[in-house]
């Protein structure tokens, strides 16, 4: 038997439950992991919620990224062996998997071994993160020396990795935080700027950073009325990629900004990377790759005990930390 978790009902972190389950053995094309640590994602917490892509159907499996050891691999599964170190990328659905367990199944194509050196803790707090950060600023956004990047929410893990990949690409960075008292731990991860989200004078502020041309690509999870400020402050033909909805508010476009440059707005997810073969593994190689050479880095914000999953997702909620949440078993 096998401990999990899952809920029953939408609802606050309190719905979350450990069950005791048996674990089949991998089908076809199945990886077993062993877990060693979980990395905490806000899809998830809008998952437990009933706020997410997918409605779920009880009792409901959540858990996207997860560490561990090879325990077992189904039938077909050519690249891993049992003992190997491996991580998950967050490539199916929580309909489908949850890597909230002692003991979990995950498609091979979601399963990638860990660069020699590279912990679980640091191995589960990197995936989500950083591949939502390469898909829009390296995949599609073509980020390059000269181009200016705003990343809003930049304390947040996926923010903080797409400081580090913009910073590979060769790209200035502004980093958008809500409090000056995050602004040293930006500067930290290699942010050129770090500005208020709410400042009145935040579109010159961009315009002067990026010597009056504007940003190129906007990278934000957060939308909302201050989108205006930032848009305003946009390169000719550059592309603000929306990849969540902190603030749920309508973003008021400026109509003669969007037709003078012109600027796209465009909806963004990090499975338009993982639901392309090509793309995902383009992904896994330059992650791996910046892994290894410790270019990239995931920052952990504070690590809780599996026993206290549901302390991280009230973390989480509060909204306070800078980094990654991992959870060990």
């Amino acid at each position: 038997m096998s401990k999990i978790v899952r809920f029953h009902r939408i609802g606050g972190p309190e719905v979350l439950q450990f069950d005791n389950v048996e674990v089949p053995r991998p089908s076809t094309g199945e990886v077993q992991i062993r877990v060693k640590a979980l990395g905490i994602n806000r899809a998830e917490v809008m998952y437990r919620a009933g706020l997410y892509l997918i409605d779920p159907q009880f009792p409901a499996k959540l858990g996207y990224e997860a560490s561990g050891e090879v325990a077992a691999v189904g039938p077909g599964v050519t690249g891993f062996a049992v003992g190997d170190h491996v991580s998950v990328v967050p490539a199916f659905s929580f309909a489908d998997y949850g890597m909230y367990g002692e003991l979990v199944n995950a498609p091979e194509h979601a399963v990638v071994k860990n660069p020699e050196g590279v912990t679980h803790q640091d191995a589960a707090a990197t995936w989500m993160a950083f591949i939502t950060a390469y898909g829009a600023l390296i995949s599609y956004g073509k980020l390059t020396t000269g181009d200016t990047v705003v990343i809003g929410a930049a304390t947040s893990s996926v923010g903080l990795a797409a400081i580090q990949v913009a910073k590979l690409a060769g790209a200035t960075t502004i980093a958008l935080t809500r409090s000056q008292a995050k602004a040293a731990a930006l500067r930290e991860i290699g942010a050129d700027h770090v500005m208020l989200s709410d400042d009145a004078a935040l579109t010159d502020d961009i315009l002067d950073a990026s010597g009056g041309k504007g940003a190129r690509v906007v990278f934000d999870p957060v939308g909302g009325p201050n989108a205006r400020r930032v848009i305003r402050a946009m390169a000719t033909h550059g592309v603000y990629y929306q990849y969540g909805a902190l603030d749920a508010r309508d973003i008021p476009v400026p109509v003669m900004d969007i037709l003078a440059k012109p600027l796209v707005i465009q909806g963004y997810t990090l499975f338009e990377i993982t639901q392309s073969e090509t793309r995902l593994a383009e992904a896994k190689a330059f992650i791996t790759n910046g892994l290894a050479s410790r270019a990239l880095r995931p920052v952990i914000d504070r690590v809780f005990r599996f026993d206290d999953i549901a302390e991280a997702h009230r973390y989480m909620e509060a909204g306070n930390q800078v980094g990654k949440i991992v959870v060990t078993l």
